[in-house]
């Protein structure tokens, strides 16, 4: 290689290996590469007290403007018609006005708004803090479509938001509107009464709540299942409307109006009772409220969540204790009789002694999934089994007697007049498991401490 190759080549090693150098020395630092270590937080475009606002005006072209109004403590719309709101989507636009963070300052002296779209904005949200209105103006999407321009009416500064953060303020009143068939607070509901129309055949029923749990008081008193009323009262609180347009409201009002009955529900609370009818057109399920205006087409699941058959509402457990254990079992089998006192994590026999608790678990486990497969009119005779099973402290105490019906076995509630049939193998393994009972093993016997004397 020539002289002068030579030359060139060394300069350029030297000034990589400079280079590599400060590179190695002179690294940037976390907080410039990490935007939440930066000392100059994106400027706050509003800091406002959320419960100071009183109105807001929401106005996008090309519709009529949104207004809500704070009215005696609580969110109306009060335009394009009067409704009702939904606390949570309300909720959602106040919070985002009251703490608005800009992404960037674009501009600090703008000029000419047009450029960003804010000169005629497509949305504009009027707001009024202690009888003061103020106007936030949102443009255009930057060029990457992840921000809008926005800026306040008066003010010069332009600034960039997360196109997420317009999305929360660019609301309908259709988004903002209670959207509840029923408007009851089903925490204090007093009382149901469901209708159920299918094939010609008509069930009325009505449940009563009993602190926490529901009853069926009509046709008769009968205990309900839980997990069955909570579907129902799911069901319930779960029919809403669906935004739809003028033409489709028509067609809703239609369709309801040709449909079959298919249920009807009656919701009683402390503010009053309202009702939801559901009728069947074809294959769909069309409602109409008493606490709401129109005709709304509903999920199949709601609709059929409120027609069920008395018997798949009725509570088929024979026993009420559920996961916790008994505090007693008393069982008359014929000739022999079974005392279990439940004390700690321990069980004592009627003679005082401690039982194998590993042996007396299948017992209750046996009466806990004690069910009905049928609930006969008759069949029940002089009980060949009785049991009695004291729960909840002391403060329940559930009386049952077995009867054996051929091959059936039929069990009635003390106090109760329904019946319930068995399924027989369960009836046969708590027999088993009873007699399996076994008494606590004795303690071990203590090994004897060594003398220390050497021999």
């Amino acid at each position: 290689m020539k002289p002068r190759g030579l030359l060139v080549a060394a300069v350029i090693l030297a000034a990589l290996s400079g280079a590599l150098y400060w590179s190695n020395h002179h690294k940037p630092s976390e907080k410039a590469d990490n935007p939440k270590e930066k000392v100059d937080a994106p400027p706050k475009i509003l800091s406002l007290n959320e419960a100071d606002i009183s109105d807001i005006v929401i106005r996008k072209k090309g519709q009529p403007p949104v207004v809500l109004a704070m009215q005696s403590g609580a969110w109306k719309i009060t335009a394009p018609q009067a409704l009702d709101t939904d606390a949570a989507s309300v909720n959602g636009v106040t919070s985002t006005l009251s703490s608005l963070s800009s992404e960037r300052l674009v501009d600090d002296k703008a000029t000419d708004l047009a450029q960003y779209g804010l000169a005629d904005p497509p949305l504009e949200v009027d707001f009024t803090v202690k009888g003061k209105t103020q106007k936030l103006l949102l443009g255009d999407a930057t060029i990457n479509g992840s921000a809008n321009y926005v800026s306040l009416a008066g003010d010069p500064h332009v600034y960039t938001i997360a196109t997420y953060v317009k999305s929360s303020l660019d609301k309908t009143a259709g988004d903002l509107r209670d959207t509840r068939l029923l408007t009851v607070d089903f925490d204090k509901a007093t009382q149901i009464e469901l209708t159920a129309q299918t094939a010609g055949k008509k069930q009325s029923l009505t449940f009563a709540r009993d602190k926490e749990s529901w009853q069926i008081v009509k046709p008769q008193a009968i205990r309900a299942d839980a997990f069955q009323m909570d579907s129902v009262v799911r069901s319930l609180r779960d029919a809403k409307l669906t935004a739809s347009s003028p033409d489709d409201e028509k067609k809703n009002a239609a369709a309801f109006s040709a449909g079959a009955p298919f249920a009807l529900a009656k919701i009683t609370a402390s503010t009053g009772t309202q009702e939801l009818q559901v009728r069947k057109n074809k294959d769909d399920y069309y409602a109409k409220s008493s606490a709401v205006e129109g005709s709304f087409k509903i999920p199949s699941g709601i609709a059929t969540g409120l027609n069920k058959p008395l018997d798949d509402l009725r509570n088929k457990k024979i026993f009420d204790f559920g996961f916790n254990d008994p505090d007693r079992i008393e069982i008359h089998d014929g000739a022999k009789a079974m005392y279990l006192t439940h004390g700690g994590a321990d069980w004592w026999g009627a003679d005082g002694k401690k039982l194998d608790a590993a042996t007396v678990q299948p017992v209750v486990e046996k009466l806990r999934d004690l069910a009905a497969v049928k609930f006969p009119d008759s069949g029940f005779a002089s009980p060949a089994v009785e049991i009695i099973v004291v729960s909840n402290s002391g403060k329940r105490t559930e009386k049952v007697g077995v009867a054996k019906a051929g091959v059936k076995y039929i069990a009635k509630r003390d106090g109760e007049a329904e019946l319930y049939e068995l399924g027989g193998v369960l009836v046969e393994e708590l027999q088993r498991a009873v007699g399996d009972v076994k008494a606590a093993p004795a303690p071990a016997a203590p090994i004897p401490a060594a003398s220390g004397k050497k021999k």
